[in-house]
């Protein structure tokens, strides 16, 4: 395998170590300068250039792309991935885990614990959002801040209030966050590599500091987790995009709350806390894929006119509730399920004689005429209001307009 990996420090712990990985295990990797590329656009053909030479061929990137050059480096990126060079990050999983609000907006939509957020603009909104999260005390955070910067503890309303309107005067967007009190000063980071968490450390807080961060002079300890803490840190990293994720979690009474999803994790933290050889995990990972490539269903299943994915829940009361996927007629309409999520586990490629349960989610590829007409009854009449409402406001508004002309 030929890699490139993108990063303009070669010489920091965590590139050093994926490069002896790479060496080690025969194959060939070269450290690029993010910055020193040419993006060429020609139609079917985009090209790379590197220091004003065509790029020679790679089989794998791996982004190593620093907060400050976010844009150009998931813009390098996202160009190998036109050009067909498997990537371990995708640029839109980049950019979805670099940004914090975005990225707790993604994972909202999922049954994945997080600690419960709020953003707003307005100094009017401010007391009526610390109250929603639960009133003080309460983190405000930056939303690209990184290695604990940016993030602040406030015990009272007014000094919470003084801290957001100095940093929105400062065109700062920032977070308010609650506060999980069971966790102060402790985090779990897991580093997720693909399917799994190749390792695990706890990170404490040193005296009066609440940031656990290492760069804050945070200790860290060896930890074996939890099966369900295993699968937040999977799923989280799935749901962002990214195949390779340092996953911060905090241990709350109700279970992990995700923090932060980081797209390109330190390794010396871990490796020195673990003795684990996680830049080898990484490089092993990246090595079977350009083996074996995994296909991304959601790009390339729906090239078939008419044909696509889609997430089928079923209710209760369902007419699909009690049948087995064989006799339920799904296959018959041309429609097979691939993976079965009941209950928060996972069942890849379900067997025909599974029986379907109430509160089940399939994800299924078949014909989408044929989905879209499995979508609950009540759905679809929750639907409807909301269309007349807005064809009745659109009529208001045309009869406005022709009165005014009158």
């Amino acid at each position: 395998m030929k890699l490139a990996i993108l990063s303009r420090e070669p010489n920091t712990y965590s590139t050093r170590r994926l490069r002896e990985a790479c060496e080690s295990r025969g194959h060939t990797v070269r450290i690029l300068n993010t910055l020193k590329f040419a993006i060429d656009l020609e139609q079917e053909h985009p090209d790379l250039y590197y220091n004003g030479k065509p790029l020679s061929h790679y089989d794998a990137v791996l982004p190593r792309v620093g907060a400050s050059v976010t844009y150009f480096g998931t813009a390098v990126t996202r160009q190998f991935q036109q050009m067909g060079v498997f990537c371990a990050n995708s640029a839109d999983g980049i950019l979805n885990s670099r940004d914090k609000l975005r990225s707790l907006q993604i994972l909202s939509k999922h049954k994945i614990g997080i600690p419960k957020t709020t953003f707003v603009r307005a100094k009017a909104d401010v007391m009526r959002a610390i109250e929603r999260v639960g009133g003080v005390p309460i983190i405000i955070k930056l939303i690209e801040g990184t290695q604990g910067i940016g993030v602040l503890l406030a015990h009272t309303n007014e000094v919470a209030l003084s801290i957001i309107e100095l940093m929105q005067s400062q065109r700062q967007n920032v977070l308010i966050q609650k506060f999980v009190s069971e966790s102060k000063g402790r985090d779990v980071r897991a580093i997720v590599v693909g399917d799994r968490v190749v390792a695990a450390m706890r990170r404490i807080a040193q005296g009066q500091e609440f940031r656990s961060n290492v760069h804050r002079g945070g200790k860290t300890e060896s930890v074996q987790l939890s099966e369900q803490f295993q699968e937040a840190a999977i799923r989280a990293t799935q749901i962002m995009g990214l195949g390779i994720a340092g996953v911060d979690m905090l241990e709350s009474n109700e279970g992990p709350q995700i923090m932060e999803v980081n797209s390109s994790p330190g390794l010396e933290g871990i490796e020195s806390c673990t003795k684990l050889d996680v830049a080898g995990a990484i490089i092993e990972h990246i090595a079977a894929q350009v083996d074996f490539p995994e296909i991304d269903i959601r790009q390339q299943l729906t090239v078939s006119r008419g044909y696509g994915v889609a997430e089928i829940s079923i209710p209760q009361g369902s007419q699909y509730v009690g049948q087995t996927i064989m006799g339920s007629g799904l296959r018959e309409k041309d429609i097979n399920v691939l993976t079965l999520h009941r209950a928060g586990k996972v069942i890849p490629n379900p067997r025909s004689e599974r029986v379907i349960e109430a509160s089940d989610r399939m994800l299924c590829f078949g014909k989408l005429e044929s989905m879209k007409g499995l979508i609950p009854e009540r759905t679809r009449k929750r639907r409807k209001p909301k269309l007349k409402k807005l064809s009745q406001a659109t009529m208001d508004l045309a009869s406005s307009a022709a009165s005014d002309k009158k």
